[in-house]
């Protein structure tokens, strides 16, 4: 898979507007300022494809970034407290719409802070993936951030708060020391090659 061929394709304020790519996808998940676009920019290996910003709950719209041939889906941030509430509904409607839809959704990336409990809405999305029975893996970022007895014990929380925790793949990451950013590349590529490989 090429990471480096990669451009943005479209933003979607509006279920309505989502389109039918024909492509496989892989949607990008978590709650404001954990650092979606970020991460898809460090896979690509782009500075700025996806816009990042320090204010949480920028991302109000589902952006599509091509990717050699399947999109990266960076959905809205959720969990912002001082966004409005009409305007956090609007964003539920918005992701779980996509969410919802008949589309060729390959895996879910659920990002998690892993300085933190993970938040009711993290649990709620979470709880909703395994529902909807959404291929979906966990990454863990943020993880410069701990030593190692911190990071220990933020794991072993892990395991009794998140649900069916055992038989969910985990990857803890950094952006700063890009740990975990191979093996995130090569769990995508091979998704992607096998959906290829099925197709043909």
């Amino acid at each position: 898979m090429k990471f480096n061929d990669a451009t943005f394709a479209m933003a979607c304020g509006k279920c309505s507007q989502l389109p039918k790519t024909g492509r496989m996808e892989f949607a990008f998940l978590g709650r404001s300022n954990v650092g979606k676009s970020t991460l898809i920019n460090k896979i690509v290996g782009r500075k700025s494809l996806a816009r990042v910003s320090a204010v949480p709950g920028k991302t109000a719209t589902i952006n599509f970034y091509a990717v050699d041939s399947v999109y990266f889906v960076d959905l809205p941030g959720y969990g912002y407290a001082k966004t409005s509430k009409s305007e956090q509904e609007r964003l539920k409607k918005l992701i779980f719409g996509y969410l919802q839809e008949d589309r060729d959704l390959r895996l879910a990336i659920q990002l998690v802070d892993m300085r933190h409990k993970p938040s009711a809405d993290d649990l709620t999305m979470i709880n909703a993936l395994i529902d909807a029975e959404i291929p979906f893996i966990i990454v863990f970022t943020k993880a410069d951030k701990l030593n190692k007895t911190e990071r220990e014990r933020r794991m072993r929380g892990f395991a009794q708060e998140i649900p069916c925790y055992e038989d969910i793949h985990t990857i803890a990451y950094s952006a700063k020391t890009f740990e975990g950013q191979e093996e995130l590349r090569a769990l995508l590529s091979d998704i992607a090659e096998e959906a290829d490989e099925d197709d043909e």
